[in-house]
């Protein structure tokens, strides 16, 4: 493993998420991704349809770098609509581990009231460190 997770021992578990990561190498990062194609094209309006593309797409980009999902130290969420997100939590959890496997970084996820374009539902932001 490239990094080491933060978790103060007196503290609740974390579920599907890290509060901190520690991690040295280099570092990759992503621009804010959105559930559309390679061409730049909505496939679906579904949440857990555009996340899965989201997540393919942070694979990709780390790619490019040599980075792998397990190099994933950071990801960022911005969600159009949190009840939307709270209502798929099953669901985004599946596709969360199909595409990225059981690394869970560190997260966060915020509710903006638009994203740049009109029918992204969620944007992510990745940040990743390859071992030295």
């Amino acid at each position: 493993m490239s990094h080491e997770i933060l978790h103060p021992k007196n503290w609740k578990p974390a579920k599907g998420y890290a509060n901190g990561v520690a991690a040295t190498g280099r570092m990759v990062f992503t621009g804010g991704l959105i559930g559309w194609n390679a061409a730049c094209e909505f496939e679906s309006d579904d949440f857990v349809d555009q996340v899965a593309q989201v997540l393919r797409s942070i694979v990709e980009v780390l790619g490019c770098a040599g980075a792998k999902p397990e190099h994933l130290v950071r990801l960022t969420w911005y969600v159009t609509d949190k009840q939307e997100y709270l209502a798929n939590l099953k669901g985004l959890g599946a596709v969360y581990k199909e595409i990225i496997g059981r690394n869970y970084p560190a997260m966060a996820l915020v509710q903006v009231v638009a994203l740049v374009e009109d029918r992204a539902k969620v944007e992510i932001e990745a940040t990743a460190v390859i071992p030295d």
